[in-house]
């Protein structure tokens, strides 16, 4: 059972104050272990919170390397960094926020191979990546597993979000039927924040209990009119990935 030292409580003093959080929920917080994938400009928005908000353990992980392109949004590194491991400069920010969270670190692909194994024993999963085949690969692995998703993506001054409980919701599969164009697409810095920040709200209110979640509703945010649009979103009882488990009696 997690217990909260005293620094934790001064350092956590404002959220302890939120009606339904309280030390129970800040104890949720801390025994939480968090998977990230993805240390670009959803996962710096991410990180930062969750490490902030106290998740315990905290694995982040992504392939690439820290170019000077990344640094209009991802925060998380700096011109130092250039050249680095993404990861590497990640670990060494989060820990400088807060020295209570542990933070792993992985500089892989994520595979079909790996993937099992670079969630295991973690309570949820973090889509922030740019890409939808390893999207699906997490939505994949997130059904068989039964660990809830976390889904943000962005592009140019839109962005949008959902949180998948399998058994329960939609997934991205229901939502996302075909291929989305690969390689480089446009970014403002203030876009993967916004929807960064949304997806570590659904992250902390998943853990403690509190609050209505994103599930089955898509949010899409659009900062050129400055409107959020909710969109229902059904399971398809077609899915290729989630139609199984209401034919299973698993889904509501």
């Amino acid at each position: 059972m997690a217990t909260l030292t005293p620094d934790e409580r001064e350092r956590y003093d404002r959220q302890i104050m939120i009606k339904g959080l309280g030390e129970a929920g800040q104890k949720k917080l801390k025994r939480a272990k968090v998977f990230i994938a993805g240390a670009g400009g959803l996962g710096s928005a991410v990180s930062l919170y969750l490490t902030a908000a106290g998740a315990g353990t905290i694995r982040i992980v992504d392939h690439d390397k820290v170019e000077l392109s990344n640094l209009n949004r991802q925060v998380l590194h700096r011109d130092e960094d250039i050249g680095q491991p993404k990861v590497d400069p990640a670990a060494t920010r989060m820990s400088q926020i807060n020295p209570n969270v542990k933070i792993e670190t992985n500089q892989v692909t994520i595979t079909e191979t790996n993937i099992a194994q670079l969630v295991a024993g973690f309570d949820l999963i973090i889509d922030a990546l740019d890409n939808l085949p390893t999207r699906f690969l997490l939505n994949k692995t997130a059904i068989e597993k039964n660990i809830p998703l976390f889904h943000g993506a962005i592009n140019g001054f839109e962005g949008r979000a959902m949180t998948i409980i399998p058994g329960q919701t939609a997934c991205l599969a229901c939502i996302y039927h075909e291929a989305m164009p690969d390689g480089k697409f446009p970014v403002i810095g203030v876009t993967p924040a916004i929807i960064g920040c949304i997806q570590a709200t659904e992250v902390i209110k998943y853990i403690t209990g509190l609050g209505e979640l994103l599930i089955n509703r898509l949010l899409v945010y659009d900062g050129l009119s400055m409107n959020f649009t909710e969109f229902k979103v059904r399971k398809d009882p077609k899915c290729r990935y989630c139609a199984h488990l209401a034919s299973e009696g698993k889904a509501d």
